[in-house]
């Protein structure tokens, strides 16, 4: 007789991950963290079990976007102050004093909101530069380049797409 397997939450196994963004393009990269964070790239996959891996991204001020959402794309924001609606471009926040953000909320736009997102997000840490506090976990390099030609900036202008 076969049956389904539903995890629980102390049955969980949590890796460490590491992915350099260097070079890399931001809605594919942010797709496999999301993937990655929800858990479901594991066979015991339980939608309402936090039983994905802990993501560490390095270098997320160097990461790259397609076509024209660089001077195009605007995000906005609202001070709380009658009026204060704010729109930033995405260069401005790239360019600014914290960079990640970028990607961590393109991640958290792709993972299904409500109190198990949050719980989720807080297994993901963004750094804009390559040094990270995490050495002592021993976190397993992800190569994201490597799994599809389109994920890479350099990869894509190699093969003249």
């Amino acid at each position: 007789m076969k049956s389904t397997l539903s995890l629980k939450p102390a049955e969980v196994k949590k890796n460490w991950l590491l992915i350099d963004a260097e070079g890399l393009v931001l809605g594919r990269l942010a797709a496999l963290i999301a993937t990655r964070l929800r858990g479901k790239h594991k066979p015991q996959f339980t939608p309402h079990v936090d039983c994905g891996d802990n993501i560490i991204v390095i270098n997320a001020e160097k990461i790259h976007l397609t076509g024209n959402k660089v001077g195009q794309k605007l995000f906005h924001y609202h001070t709380g102050y009658p009026g204060g609606i704010k729109e930033r471009t995405i260069t401005q926040r790239l360019q600014g004093k914290n960079p990640g953000e970028v990607v961590v909320k393109a991640v958290e736009r792709m993972i299904t909101r409500g109190p198990l997102q949050r719980q989720q997000m807080r297994h993901l840490y963004v750094y804009a530069g390559s040094e990270h506090p995490h050495t002592g976990v021993n976190p397993q390099k992800v190569d994201v380049a490597a799994l599809n030609r389109k994920n890479s900036i350099s990869n894509t202008a190699k093969s003249g797409a």
